[in-house]
């Protein structure tokens, strides 16, 4: 394959890349390299990329449209993997603008440059956070994901149906897969295993939001890569069996099309995630606890048995496992001795 990697800087994105070009396949990166966290971060994670002959480093912004056109033009890629974002609920209420530009706007640069140069499969990336103030869980792609709670989500949920209509119009089998909170070595330092580590080992207290009742389906960033991979070469094909008079919103009967959960298939308590860390760094935490921030939600919980039907593939790392290799990679990329 000839994958085009947008956010190939990023951590899922990297990460991926990794694997796409330890099994022999060329990858073609696209990132902007933006400083909305750490650029240095970004820069360490590309140096494990730009050792490959067969990687490409295209620096570019998907809003970009003649840059993503370009792009597609000089190098006909197979597959595309989009998981180029403006990531962060919380940074959606500061700052939506950079929501529509990089979710929207990127992702309509990429379908019509899919358009012009066909993909043999586009996989992009959606998020748990599309189900907002649905509580019937574990939340399966089958059911309602019609009320987003905030811009980040809307974005994500608009990225599901702008894929369904150039599916439609224009044949293009798309793939949307929503990541249930990903975690682990070479993650976002604005998420809460990064942050709860930096203040633990700093003596900080850490933030923790709903006073503790927050839980989540943690999956390891191996788990997720995994599940993208596998799913590279099945790309979708319009449904025989859907009924436009009692539609399943997962899948499509007028457009190679589908709508899939990656996730750990299981609910863990916030309080449990910091207890492990607590016991892998060696240190307790001093704890603010705070209430339920907007845009937020309670609970997540993948029912992902439609991606294991398809590919076979089953995340199951517990988060006893995949924190202890976080803890390790943090230690040693930052040179701290326990």
């Amino acid at each position: 394959m000839k994958v085009l990697v947008t956010g190939s800087a990023g951590f899922i994105g990297s990460t991926l890349s990794v694997k796409l070009l330890a099994d022999g396949h060329q990858v073609i990166g696209v990132d902007n390299m933006n400083d909305y966290y750490d650029v240095n971060l970004k820069k360490a994670r590309l140096a494990r990329l730009l050792k490959h002959d067969d990687y490409v480093d295209v620096r570019l912004d998907i809003a970009d449209r003649d840059g993503i056109m370009a792009t597609f033009a000089e190098h006909r890629p197979t597959h595309c993997v989009n998981l180029a974002a403006q990531a962060g609920v919380r940074h959606s209420l500061e700052d939506p603008w950079s929501y529509l530009k990089s979710n929207v706007d990127g992702f309509l640069s990429l379908l019509e440059a899919a358009r012009a140069h066909p993909l043999e499969h586009m996989v992009f990336a959606s998020s748990s956070s599309v189900y907002g103030a649905n509580k019937h869980m574990p939340f399966t792609v089958k059911e309602s994901a019609e009320h987003p709670l905030s811009i980040y989500a809307a974005s994500k949920k608009a990225n599901e149906m702008m894929a369904h209509s150039y599916a439609h119009l224009f044949d293009i089998p798309c793939t949307g897969l929503r990541f249930f909170t990903v975690y682990g070595p070479w993650g976002r330092p604005d998420m809460a295993l990064f942050l709860f580590t930096k203040a633990i080992i700093e003596k900080r207290p850490i933030d923790v939001f709903n006073h503790g009742k927050m839980q989540r389906d943690f999956t390891y960033i191996d788990d997720i890569v995994g599940g993208v991979f596998s799913l590279l070469k099945h790309p979708p094909t319009s449904d025989e069996s859907w009924k436009g008079d009692n539609p399943d919103p997962s899948t499509s009967g007028v457009a190679p099309y589908r709508i899939l959960n990656i996730g750990n298939n299981r609910c863990e308590q916030l309080m449990r995630y910091i207890d492990v860390l607590e016991e892998k760094l060696g240190m307790k935490a001093k704890m603010n606890m705070l209430p339920m921030q907007d845009g937020d939600v309670a609970a997540t919980w993948a029912d992902a048995s439609e991606l294991t039907a398809l590919t076979g593939y089953k995340p199951d790392t517990p988060i006893d496992v995949g924190i202890g290799y976080f803890v390790d990679w943090y230690l040693d990329y930052y040179g701290i001795k326990k």
